[in-house]
């Protein structure tokens, strides 16, 4: 006997699930051109917003662990696309700073969401409804993380 409420096509989360994975899918061509890999790109994306932040700062804006994100900035680091750094006013904390090459990286990228929305978008699909779209996980994003 099938339970109606576990049936795969009634689940909220695969859809969110498959969608996320689908659409990294998209990126990564992109992605491939600089060198990046998204969880990269996501930590680039922060840093071109806010440099000089603090691990817990990104783990925080990225719904990451610091588990997570260490290797993946020791590797960035190695990339020399960011520094890691002491905090001088708490030595517990580390800063990130981009690199020169870090830094420059923006400008190759800029066009990627552009780029991205141009193969997302179709019969079914137009920017207004991405754009709610995103809105609306964003909702669900705060909501889930506020718990």
């Amino acid at each position: 006997m099938m339970v109606e409420q576990l049936k795969l096509e009634n689940q909220v989360c695969f859809p969110v699930y498959a969608a996320s994975r689908l659409i990294i899918r998209e990126y990564q061509p992109h992605l491939e051109k600089l060198g990046l890999t998204y969880p990269q790109y996501l930590v680039l994306l922060v840093l071109w917003e806010t440099d000089g932040i603090s691990i817990s700062e990104i783990t925080q804006r990225l719904l990451l662990e610091t588990n997570t994100i260490t290797p993946l900035l020791k590797r960035m680091e190695a990339m020399k696309l960011l520094e890691r750094q002491r905090s001088t006013e708490d030595e517990r904390k580390v800063i990130i700073k981009l690199t020169p090459k870090g830094r420059d990286l923006q400008s190759a990228a800029a066009s990627i969401p552009e780029e991205l929305v141009k193969g997302l978008r179709s019969e079914e699909l137009s920017v207004e409804g991405l754009i709610q779209m995103r809105d609306q996980l964003q909702g669900l994003i705060r909501m889930l993380s506020s718990k």
